[in-house]
């Protein structure tokens, strides 16, 4: 039988560790595109899995192919960031979160390094479901979801470097490196954020 996020000791000891920020609610005057949220989903077993998404291939997507968190733009519909992140996480894996019941907090807000995707200010927002928790490709944005576990992100031997071509030449980026497939980037960062706050 799983156990309510809200009633699990080591959710409520990371609730903690999270700072708790108001969502950041964007103005009429800014642009949709200029900001966006990202859901970073525990799903409960022995430890915890860590959902993913894989991009779908496409020419008009600046993130084609790339691994991610489930997420997207702000939209003027939307209340608030957190209820960016909560829309288009069902929008994308048909999984649907409560807050405040599968809240747990927010991570730092971030944003590409690298000039090759749009100018974009990303909240990510952390959440907790139970063991029988399920998603599946959605929208045609995805490709696949991946379920992850804590513990392998945490493998030194899931850690690595990339080279990405840039209009300026390669770089070489860290990433993790899981089930054959590579995340970098602005995931790695948040995902690396997440690491260093869970118990």
């Amino acid at each position: 039988m799983s156990i309510e996020p809200h009633r699990d000791p080591r959710l409520q000891r990371l609730r903690t560790k999270l700072e708790q920020r108001p969502p950041e609610q964007p103005t009429e005057s800014t642009s949709e595109a200029t900001h966006a949220a990202v859901a970073l989903v525990l799903r409960q077993r022995l430890d915890y899995d860590v959902l993913l998404i894989k991009r779908a291939r496409s020419d008009t997507d600046p993130w084609s192919g790339h691994i991610a968190l489930p997420g997207g733009k702000w939209d003027v519909s939307d209340t608030d960031m957190l209820h960016t992140a909560v829309r288009e996480t069902e929008e994308e894996t048909g999984l649907q979160l409560e807050s405040p019941r599968h809240h747990l907090g927010g991570l730092d807000i971030a944003g590409p390094f690298t000039q090759r995707v749009p100018e974009l200010t990303v909240h990510p927002f952390v959440f907790a479901v139970p063991t029988e928790a399920e998603a599946w490709v959605n929208s045609a944005e995805v490709e696949t979801v991946l379920w992850v576990p804590v513990p392998l992100l945490r493998a030194p031997e899931s850690r690595g470097t990339t080279r990405i071509m840039l209009p300026g030449g390669p770089q070489t980026f860290p990433c993790f490196k899981i089930f054959g497939e590579v995340v970098w980037g602005l995931t790695f960062r948040i995902l690396s954020d997440f690491l260093v706050r869970a118990p």
